[in-house]
């Protein structure tokens, strides 16, 4: 994950709770989220606009340590899909597969909020939010209107995560495909 996203960024942290020293060997800042009872994604990303507004950043990208096939192209893309908007804030999207039932009020799309492009501009917004006790990403981001930046998902979704020894399993077969 951090030879994928490190070309695309000027600098990555990782949002972790509990004890950092067991990222010690990746020499990167592990910011744990500012929010007590760990209450979901949302303060992984506020925890991250919190580290980049010390930093003087506009913005940051997320993207989930599961996923180990997202694209190389991600920051440019989110880039892309906020360009215009008062605030960048912006989510991969991918085409859902034939069969699935409908989310996303109706669109034919799997939304990948946890790879996103978020403002530092809406971090007191989104704090507020979160001790308001909102937990759901897409609600919030729907909040704001959020852009979607369009991934293709042939010959597999690239923002499948892996979660189970099957999921594993598939993983490994993937890289093994795409090495030969």
């Amino acid at each position: 994950m951090i030879a994928r996203l490190e070309p695309q960024v000027s600098g990555i942290a990782l949002n972790a709770n509990g004890d950092a020293a067991r990222f010690a060997d990746y020499g990167l800042p592990v910011l744990p989220d500012g929010i007590g009872g760990f209450p979901g994604p949302l303060a992984g990303v506020l925890a991250g606009l919190d580290w980049a507004a010390g930093k003087g950043a506009d913005a940051i990208v997320t993207a989930a340590a599961d996923t180990p096939f997202f694209p190389a192209d991600l920051v440019p893309r989110l880039l892309l899909a906020a360009k215009g908007k008062d605030h960048p804030l912006a989510m991969a999207i991918t085409p859902r597969e034939e069969g699935e039932a409908l989310k996303s009020g109706g669109k034919h799309i799997n939304r990948h909020p946890t790879f996103g492009l978020w403002p530092v501009a809406l971090r007191d917004d989104l704090r507020a939010a979160l001790h308001d006790g909102l937990r759901k990403v897409v609600l919030w981001t729907d909040r704001h209107d959020a852009a979607e930046a369009l991934f293709p998902a042939d010959p597999f979704d690239p923002f499948f995560n892996v979660n189970t020894p099957e999921d594993l399993a598939r993983a490994e077969a993937l890289a093994n495909e795409a090495a030969t």
